[in-house]
């Protein structure tokens, strides 16, 4: 039995390394092999429906990119396929293996550790000229390479304004700033200017100018190529400096961007789904892809932990088909507890954001409905913004009021406290009203629904008299003169109808005021029950239905 063959066929019987490997961490995720094969499955079926249905897999001449290989598991997957689909085309099957190796399957690695990997899954071998490697062609020319490369990258430092005296890689003695960003990434050099015993985290594929002609110096002027698939780092890890702490920037959809910039027949990539109705910094983003018609398949999974399992990505994670050719509405499919819901073909911007369930659409079309010449009125713009009276999170107020000239009861992490009212940095005439005060966390990590399908949304909902103010730790909801409204408008809160509109904003733990853009701001002169709500929206049974399944009951105490 031959080299190439051995190592092909065996791989079936033994156990597969790459569905037991574990992460590196939750923003550079391995993908696992059964998840890429759905996922090779929506190529193939594209690319049929597009070719007269032609199999991708019996074509020698496609071309496939994994720009940001980390366990190999796209490109092994594919070369698997491509064997299989080969066979009458190319009969010997250690030629097959070498045309598809040296002609067909490529990758970019994103550190050298992952390239490692990636080249062992594909060609049974770190080094793609060893003796162990299936690659015929490669062990000829010595290209230890093979067909994943990776070169270390560094960031590229502007904006700095700190300076200090340091030595280069000579020891000769220079001045550099400290404080920059990379004009590619983002990244703060204070974070990731760290001296070449660690990684960067400069990805290649990000940190060029025009990625195109540079990936021609990479692979050869002539490549093109057809599918561009992976599942790229999530973010970089950035530390905020005094108050503000550490926080995560996303960085997937530089990838998404720099994938499209290729100009292939297909992108298909996995991302967190937080750019559907939010993210740090992913407004831009979200409306380029929103308004992409090119987006032929869109499938998502709420909860991450389906796909990457002991992963816990907020707001869960999808993948996307962009087809450089289609120009029509997108089919979106929501996966929950291992059962797909119902596909529709639909636009995605329709609304401001992506609204993840298709069961949600005609609830949303009745709610936001109005009579001509009339705009919807949300209760988006009664939501205080975070901190609404600029006092953070870890302020502790006094015991007591003991001594204090005009005391205000302040609502605070943990409990209460007692605060001067001339201490109030913002909104002090609020103090003097009735206030609904609303915790800024939901109650569900990441907005995501628990082990029976169902959410809360809310963590707590408090009627704060005249006399008193928060933390940060809420948000005001809503302003009243009377107790009766306040009490009327808490009690509307808690109804499953809002916090169901609440949730399909919602992809993260925090809420803010344009979560309740979809909320209608209605007139608080009485009792709004869920029954009242329904009858007034004209809602079917069946949309009734949908939205009692998901949401849970939250009683008047809370």
């Amino acid at each position: 039995m031959s080299q190439a063959r051995a190592d092909f066929v065996l791989r079936g019987r033994n156990p597969d390394v790459l569905t037991c490997i574990a992460n590196l961490s939750n923003d550079e995720v391995f993908t696992p092999p059964e998840f890429a094969n759905k996922i090779l499955d929506t190529v193939a079926e594209a690319w049929s429906a597009g070719h007269e249905n032609a199999n991708i897999w019996a074509d020698p001449n496609v071309t496939f990119l994994d720009p940001v290989a980390k366990s190999g598991v796209f490109l092994r997957e594919i070369t698997s396929r491509l064997i299989d689909g080969l066979k009458d085309q190319i009969p010997n099957l250690d030629q097959r293996v070498d045309h598809i190796l040296t002609k067909q399957v490529f990758g970019i690695g994103i550190t050298k550790l992952t390239t490692y990997l990636a080249r062992r899954s594909l060609y049974c071998s770190k080094d793609a000229a060893s003796e162990y490697s299936v690659a015929a062609s490669f062990r000829k020319t010595k290209k230890s390479d093979g067909n994943i490369w990776f070169e270390r990258t560094e960031h590229t430092w502007v904006g700095g304004t700190e300076w200090v005296l340091t030595a280069d890689e000579h020891g000769n003695q220079v001045e550099k700033f400290t404080n920059g960003k990379c004009k590619y990434c983002g990244a703060n050099q204070r974070d990731y200017d760290r001296g070449h015993q660690l990684e960067t985290h400069a990805y290649k594929f990000i940190h060029v100018d025009e990625v195109k002609s540079q990936f021609k110096e990479i692979f050869g002027d002539n490549m093109q190529f057809d599918v561009v698939i992976g599942n790229p780092p999530y973010q970089l890890g950035q530390s905020g400096g005094d108050a503000v702490g550490s926080f995560a920037m996303p960085i997937y959809q530089k990838f998404v961007d720099a994938a499209k910039a290729l100009e292939p027949r297909y992108v298909i990539m996995v991302t967190p789904s937080r750019w559907f109705a939010g993210g740090r910094g992913l407004e831009e983003f979200r409306q380029t892809m929103l308004s992409d018609r090119r987006i032929r398949i869109l499938v998502d999974y709420p909860d991450s932990r389906e796909v990457f399992g002991g992963v816990d990505i907020a707001g869960g994670i999808s993948y996307f088909l962009w087809d450089s050719s289609w120009n029509d509405t997108c089919q979106v499919t929501t996966v929950s507890g291992g059962i797909a819901g119902p596909t529709m073909r639909r636009h995605l911007d329709e609304y401001d954001i992506l609204v993840r369930y298709n069961d949600a659409v005609s609830i949303l079309h009745r709610v936001l409905a109005t009579p001509k010449g009339n705009t919807f009125e949300s209760l988006a713009n009664q939501v205080s913004p975070i901190q609404p009276f600029s006092i953070r999170t870890n302020f502790r107020g006094a015991e007591s009021k003991k001594g204090m000239v005009a005391p205000v009861l302040i609502y605070q992490n943990g409990g209460t406290g007692w605060i001067e009212r001339k201490a109030i940095p913002r909104n002090v005439e609020w103090v003097d009203q009735w206030k609904v005060f609303l915790s800024g966390t939901a109650s569900e990590h990441g907005g995501q629904a628990d082990s029976t399908g169902t959410r809360r949304v809310f963590s707590r909902i408090l009627i704060g008299e005249p006399g008193t103010a928060c933390t940060e730790t809420y948000l005001v909801a809503n302003r009243f003169p009377t107790e009766a409204e306040a009490i009327n408008f808490a009690a509307y809160l808690r109804t499953k109808f809002v916090r169901f509109l609440v949730s399909l904003r919602t992809n993260t733990q925090h809420l803010y005021s344009e979560r309740f853009a979809f909320v209608p701001d209605l007139p608080m002169d009485r009792t709004w029950a869920d029954d009242d709500l329904y009858a007034k929206y004209s809602l079917t049974p069946e949309e009734i239905s949908y939205i009692e399944s998901s949401m849970k009951p939250m009683e008047a105490d809370t």
